[in-house]
């Protein structure tokens, strides 16, 4: 079986080129709602009685942290301090972001605002948020007659 092979179009190509730089630049998007923030980067386990949130937050001080609960969503805000400099020297590259951040998170169940525990050690928040004792499923025991 013999197969024939057309040349390359420029065109053909350009419009190809064309199609999927614009797929790259609507996926990464700041409008696209599908991105999600990334700052602070979070980790989250749950089981039957509570959750616990770490979230990475190197350089900035425990003072600079703001962390708001409602009985289904966690926000945590503050701010980065830029890195200063001395007099007659310049970044050859800067990566790391500063200023105002804030991550709200929905929670997988109800919890109880009034038990919240977090702690602040080596860059990394640690957040322990129980299950409000009114959202916990209960056990039903069937009677026999």
């Amino acid at each position: 079986m013999y197969r024939s092979f057309r040349p390359l179009s420029i065109w053909g190509e350009l419009d190809r080129m064309q199609r999927e730089m614009n797929r790259l630049f609507n996926n990464y998007s700041p409008s696209n709602p599908r991105s999600a923030p990334s700052y602070p980067a979070i980790n989250i386990w749950a089981n039957e009685d509570s959750q616990i949130i770490t979230a990475e937050m190197p350089g900035i001080e425990a003072s600079d942290i703001d962390i708001d609960v409602t009985a289904d969503s966690l926000t945590i805000s503050g701010e980065r301090n830029p890195d200063t400099t001395s007099n007659g020297k310049s970044y050859h590259r800067r990566e790391r972001d500063f200023g105002m951040f804030s991550r709200t998170i929905q929670l997988p169940f109800m919890v109880d605002t009034n038990k919240v525990k977090a702690k602040f050690t080596d860059g990394i928040l640690h957040i322990t948020l129980p299950r409000a004792e009114t959202d916990k499923p209960k056990k039903i025991t069937i009677k026999s007659e």
